[in-house]
């Protein structure tokens, strides 16, 4: 324990002893001036100046989270009202602050004023309350500056919300202005005009449109928060008069184009009628003498030399439908006068017995135009020779369309080389490995697939054999059927394409890309390329459909037919398996179960002949919702599940639940009380799924399909060829049953013709509902 010395004084002077007088008061005896109340009202001044300022830093905290909480309106007057509200709140503010700092500099006056009146040996706590004030104002400046530049930015960008908001709805008139002159621009016909008052709207809201571009502009170049989607916006304007202004552009070509023709159809109906005129006019009799002939010559011979140029019916075809007719009147009218000519010429040269000839007689006053060569006429001279035009128009159109396809087809043959070379081979190239990403190496086959063996089939068969057909378009039917089965290499190349797009997001911006795009001058990045294939495939069965409609009834026309319906089958099939490989679950090789031939999502319910029952089964009121793929040797049902990621290019997935083999398969084509529903059983009616399709057609479709199937299978066993959908002939029809009353697991073929002897009461009822025929 610490012992301090106490000391017991009698009056206040014996405390000068101990303690110096200039440390003590006037009641004890000392000099030092000091007074209390005097003390405590700077103390309190203090105090409340603290608390002042505190109070000032809750405030701008509190308008500071009710600026940042702000819902922001979506209405140009709900925001100009809102930052009117917020800049008053802010002045307010600006006068509390500046009104607390005015008080806070009185109360440093007064600390100072303090410490000059009494001795700098006693200014007892006068500099630490000084510093105190000092402190505090540096606060409330600090503060200050913080608030000013918080509201400030707030400020900027409400006001850039509000020029953002402004600026989206002029793009949004002016984008809905655009749409509707664009969509009624693609509405009128290519040779029908602009009036004046279109003119002048469109040329109006092009204007809009470039101010509108302008003020964007305005806002990028002032580092507007929203720089990336008015650029974009700019950007979308731009494209939009362009194209509007390329089409009114083409527009006045076409226009042009058909003012041009209009005046030449003008000038051959002018001149067939005037022709027409002619050989009626000429009086026979004047025939009979040589001078006579000889000037009715002159007179035709010196108007041919006016004759206009012929009209090209192939071009005119296929731009100008009705511009055939004025074409086929100059060519008769020519006719008829070169006939007039070899006429005249014989009797000019050689004077025989009297010659009656037969001329048309005029039926109209001179110069009227007969209606017999009128464009809007149909019948008379023409009428032998429509057929025949329109056949040669068609042939033109089909040779067009063969054109395209060997063009298109060497073009993307060029295509899928320059991919190969310009991009697949560059990732070996030692000058270009620093700039492959890690991600990419070793990852060639993952990125472009069998894009080489689709490049080898195209480039060394299938180009040929199209090459081969220019000459005699028929055989493109052939040429499509021939190659059938090497076009499935396309299964694999779509079955690829998630893993080579998922690759290509992971490294799309790098610099190798960028590099060997720059390298092949190609406008488009290497994604686009490869997509190729993928257009290509369905492009086909376009340029096939076109064929068939110029080829109606001509040779080679049962060959296009099955060509395009291999190219739809492979379509189908392609899209089947692009379904096959989002399959999850299955233990074991999906490829072992063969080709997908269908898939669809079909109502299923399930019920069992032996073994326990499942509760869930038993109170399953409600059928399962499966997906059924369909191979060549067996059934899957599979659960559809959706992904809800946040991925763009969301797909399905199938988890697999049960297969069925199809050697132990039977089905059963109508179920009672539903024209949609079919059975589908198993081992001997062991398990019996009733299918419910969306359709009748559907229900057939697969019908005819699992038959095939079922059917192939037999004929495998039996050493019959295989069947392609097609009618088996009547005289041997087949059907197929499942034994399964007499314990059989495998389906049986029977030939109704080959027995003698009546088939049971089994089969009976089997054949009647389970029939297989083909």
């Amino acid at each position: 324990m610490l012992k301090m010395p106490v000391v017991m004084l009698s009056s206040v002077t014996d405390l000068l002893h101990y303690v110096d007088e200039t440390q003590l008061t006037s009641e004890f005896g000392g000099t030092l001036e000091y007074s209390h109340s005097d003390w405590l009202v700077l103390r309190t001044a203090i105090e409340s100046f603290a608390v002042t300022v505190k109070e000032i830093a809750q405030m701008l905290q509190a308008f500071g989270t009710e600026l940042a909480e702000t819902d922001l309106p979506d209405e140009g007057k709900a925001i100009e009202f809102l930052l009117m509200c917020h800049t008053e709140k802010y002045r307010k503010l600006k006068d509390e602050i500046r009104s607390v700092m005015r008080e806070g500099q009185q109360l440093l006056g007064s600390l100072d004023a303090s410490g000059m009146q009494e001795n700098s040996r006693r200014q007892w706590d006068v500099n630490q309350d000084w510093e105190t004030v000092q402190r505090l104002l540096a606060q409330l400046r600090d503060m200050e500056t913080a608030f000013d530049g918080f509201f400030d930015k707030h400020h900027l960008k409400l006001r850039q919300y509000l020029q953002l908001l402004r600026y989206e709805q002029s793009f949004r008139e002016v984008e809905n202005s655009l749409g509707k002159l664009s969509a009624q621009e693609q509405g009128l016909a290519a040779t029908q005009g602009v009036g004046h008052q279109r003119w002048s709207s469109l040329q109006e809201e092009i204007g809009r449109a470039q101010i509108t571009i302008l003020h964007g502009h305005q806002l990028a170049a002032s580092h507007h928060y929203a720089l990336v989607l008015i650029v974009q916006r700019c950007n979308e304007l731009r494209h939009r008069c362009d194209t509007l202004s390329a089409a009114l552009l083409d527009k006045r070509a076409k226009l042009s184009r058909a003012r041009e023709l209009l005046l030449q159809v003008e000038e051959v109906c002018r001149w067939c009628d005037e022709g027409a005129y002619l050989l009626a006019s000429q009086v026979v009799d004047r025939f009979q003498t040589k001078e006579g002939a000889q000037a009715a010559l002159q007179d035709i011979e010196k108007f041919q030399a006016g004759a206009p140029p012929p009209l090209n019916p192939d071009v005119l075809a296929m731009e100008f439908e009705s511009i055939l007719s004025p074409q086929l009147q100059l060519t008769a009218v020519q006719g008829l006068i070169r006939n007039r000519q070899a006429g005249l010429k014989k009797l000019a040269d050689k004077q025989a017995r009297p010659v009656q000839l037969v001329a048309p007689r005029p039926e109209h006053p001179p110069r009227a135009k007969s209606p017999l060569f009128s464009p809007k006429h149909g019948g008379g001279l023409f009428r032998g020779q429509g057929s025949r035009t329109y056949g040669r128009c068609m042939h033109s159109v089909h040779l067009h369309v063969m054109k395209e396809l060997i063009e298109t087809e060497r073009v993307y043959v060029d295509e899928l080389l320059s991919v190969l070379l310009g991009y697949r081979a560059e990732m070996d190239n030692p000058a270009l490995v620093d700039l492959l990403p890690p991600v990419l190496r070793s990852k060639k086959e993952v990125l472009f697939g069998n894009m080489p063996e689709i490049y080898t089939f195209h480039s060394r068969f299938f180009l040929h054999d199209l090459e081969g057909c220019l000459d005699s378009p028929e055989g493109v039917g052939a040429c499509f059927l021939q190659r059938r089965e090497q076009f499935h290499v396309y299964e694999r190349y779509c079955q690829n394409k998630p893993r080579s797009e998922a690759l290509w997001r992971q490294c799309s911006d790098s610099a190798f890309f960028q590099e060997c795009q720059r390298k092949l001058e190609h406008k488009l990045s290497l994604d686009s390329y490869l997509l190729k294939p993928v257009q290509r495939l369905t492009k086909y069965q376009l340029l096939l459909k076109e064929l068939l409609k110029c080829s109606a009834g001509s040779e080679g026309t049962a060959e296009l037919q099955a060509a395009l319906d291999a190219m739809l089958d492979l379509l189908r099939s392609v899209n089947d398996s692009m379904h096959q490989i989002a399959i999850t679950g299955y233990e074991g090789e999906l490829s072992d179960l063969g080709r997908v031939l269908m898939q669809g999502s079909f109502s299923v319910w399930l019920s069992r002949k032996r073994g326990p029952t499942r509760m869930k089964e038993l109170a399953r009121f409600k059928p399962m919702r499966r997906h059924l793929f369909l191979h060549e040797h067996a059934l899957l049902f599979c659960k559809r599940r959706e992904d809800h990621g946040d991925s763009s290019d969301k797909t399905p997935s199938y988890s697999f639940k049960h297969c069925l083999k199809m050697s132990a398969v039977g089905i059963t084509e109508n179920v009672k009380g539903d024209v949609k529903k079919f059975e589908i059983w198993y081992s001997g009616r062991e398990e019996v799924y009733v299918v419910q399709a969306p359709s009748v057609e559907v229900k057939l479709a697969w019908l005819n399909e699992i038959r095939r199937v079922l059917t192939n299978q037999q004929r495998l066993l039996t050493g019959f060829p295989l069947t392609r959908s097609s009618p088996t002939p009547h005289s041997s029809h087949i059907y197929l049953i499942l034994l399964a009353d007499s314990g059989c697991t495998s389906p049986v073929l029977l030939d109704p013709t080959a027995s003698p002897s009546p088939p049971s009461p089994v089969h009976q009822r089997h054949r009647r509902s389970e029939s297989m025929s083909p």
